[in-house]
């Protein structure tokens, strides 16, 4: 099996859903887009997970290279085989569907609760009826044609979407390890503006373990859930 990524930029990576994959017996390769941005073929894509990245979907002016993307997941959707979707990857999974994708009314930053909308079963996935789980997002999008919303938060209505039994978007970020939250911090420090929802450096980086072990599982639940219970 061959699981195939997209990273926009070099610090955010695969985080926990790496060593799923390995566990899961899955071969991995990547695109990387600040790099030489080389798409495969969508032959032989057992699954797609589409990267976060700071960069906008309608920021095509300075990354042209965001259009061409968008086509590659839909061709990917169309072939059938599992997406997933992360903060600025379930965004282009959003417009790769044709959805709006424009500034959401605030930036969420940190350890903020979800909710679930969607009460899971054999029509979608099922989130806990609440769960704390690292965001940092300042966009938001229209749900595509024919998408379950799965989550919600106070900050943003849309946090997870699913499209048919095989694509999920996730605004948030369950893959997060203590590494990459760090990384994050360190690459995109200029953000941490505190407000409502935005959470101080401080406080970020304070969780305790058993939080990133907490949404690494679900992230597993997740993957799972696309590929059909393997791992």
């Amino acid at each position: 099996m061959r699981a195939h990524y997209l990273q926009h930029v070099p610090f955010e990576g695969l985080g926990s859903i790496e060593p799923w994959l390995q566990a899961a017996g899955y071969r991995i390769t990547r695109t990387r887009f600040f790099d030489d941005g080389e798409l495969p073929s969508t032959d032989g894509l057992d699954l797609l997970v589409v990267m976060g990245g700071p960069m906008g979907v309608n920021d095509t002016a300075e990354f042209p290279w965001l259009a061409r993307e968008m086509v590659f997941i839909h061709e990917v959707i169309a072939s059938g085989a599992p997406v997933l979707g992360i903060c600025l990857g379930a965004q282009l999974i959003a417009g790769a569907l044709g959805a709006r994708v424009y500034k959401n009314r605030e930036k969420e930053i940190g350890w903020h609760p979800i909710q679930a909308t969607a009460p899971g079963g054999p029509a979608s996935f099922g989130f806990p009826p609440s769960a704390e789980v690292f965001h940092w997002h300042g966009e938001t999008f229209d749900l595509p044609p024919g998408a379950i919303r799965l989550a919600s938060s106070q900050a943003c209505e849309s946090q997870a979407f699913q499209v048919g039994s095989s694509v999920i978007g996730l605004q948030f970020h369950l893959e997060t390890t203590p590494t990459s939250a760090r990384d994050l911090v360190a690459n995109c420090r200029e953000e941490l503006i505190p407000s409502r929802y935005v959470q101080t450096e401080e406080t970020i980086l304070a969780a305790q373990s058993e939080r990133y072990d907490s949404i690494n599982r679900l992230m597993g639940e997740v993957l799972a859930y696309l590929t059909g219970g393997n791992g």
